[in-house]
């Protein structure tokens, strides 16, 4: 079973940024005050409970508490923000990203494959 990783500071992000070149890097972004948002963070904790892809490292930012690493987040990966939101950073850059109800265990196998 994988785990999610918490980053709360703006150097944990770079960490996992600059990592992203040796194993890919799937970004959690989670508002704790939205219920579409607990939802998606179920189907993540499905997704990594059921068969994640091993090769891939998975954090989690929470957007309220620590909203200057998540804006970071957006800034550098030049995403949107969204809350929920899953971005998947290779090499330091965004190559895929999806939001809200689109969060989902089966969508995560998906395209984690």
């Amino acid at each position: 079973m994988a785990t999610m990783t918490k980053m709360n500071t703006v150097q944990q992000l770079t960490t996992a940024l600059e990592a992203s070149s040796d194993k890919p890097l799937l970004i959690f972004k989670h508002s704790t005050r939205c219920p579409i948002s607990s939802g998606a963070y179920q189907e993540m904790e499905s997704y990594l409970q059921t068969a994640p892809n091993e090769n891939i490292e998975y954090g989690i930012i929470y957007v309220v508490e620590d909203r200057p690493v998540s804006d970071e987040a957006a800034n550098r990966l030049q995403v949107k923000h969204e809350s929920p939101q899953a971005i998947l950073v290779k090499d330091g850059e965004a190559v895929w990203h999806t939001s809200h109800s689109n969060i989902t265990a089966h969508t995560l196998q998906d395209h984690l494959a």
